[in-house]
C-alpha cells in the first residue's frame, strides 16, 4: 500500500508528514528550507516518489472568516505546479485554520523546546495534524 504525506507550506519552511504504510497513523517526517515556488513543488514531490506517496494533502490556509487569502493562493499556485509536474499522484487540501498554534502549543505544553529549536519542529508537527485530519475524514 502507498503512503500520504501531509504539507503545511510556508515562506521560510514547509513541514512534511507521513503516514504509516497501512495508513492509520500521521508522523512528523521533516522540515524543509522554503525556495522557489517551482523548486518547492518539485522537491515536494521528489520526496512523495522516493517514499511511495500516491496523495499528497496540502493544509489550506483559510481566513477565520472562511475566506482564502494571500497564502491560500500561493499554496493553490504549488499545488498547480505538482500537478503540472506529475500525473499519477493525487493532490488535495484540508482546512488548515489554527494548525500552526496548535503544534505550537502542543510543543510547548510537551516539554521545555526552545523557540529556536520549536520553529523547525512545529512546522512538520502541523503537516502530521493536517494528515491526521485528511486520515480522520476519510476513515
Amino acid at each position: 500500500m502507498s503512503r500520504v504525506m501531509g504539507v503545511d507550506y510556508g515562506l521560510k519552511r514547509i513541514g512534511l508528514a507521513m503516514t504509516d504504510l497501512l495508513r492509520i497513523t500521521a508522523s512528523p517526517f521533516e522540515t524543509i528550507a522554503s525556495i522557489s515556488l517551482k523548486k518547492n513543488a518539485a522537491n515536494i514531490l521528489e520526496i512523495a516518489k522516493s517514499n511511495n506517496v500516491s496523495v499528497i494533502v496540502f493544509g489550506l490556509p483559510f481566513n477565520m472568516n472562511g475566506t482564502q487569502g494571500e497564502m491560500a493562493e500561493t499554496v493553490n499556485k504549488v499545488i498547480g505546479e505538482i500537478k503540472t509536474l506529475s500525473s499519477d499522484i493525487e493532490v488535495t487540501t484540508v482546512d488548515e485554520r489554527l494548525t500552526t498554534a496548535q503544534a505550537e502549543r502542543i510543543l510547548i505544553e510537551e516539554g521545555d523546546i526552545s523557540r529556536e529549536r520549536r520553529k523547525g519542529l512545529k512546522d512538520k508537527i502541523a503537516a502530521a495534524l493536517i494528515l491526521q485530519t485528511y486520515l480522520d475524514v476519510h476513515r
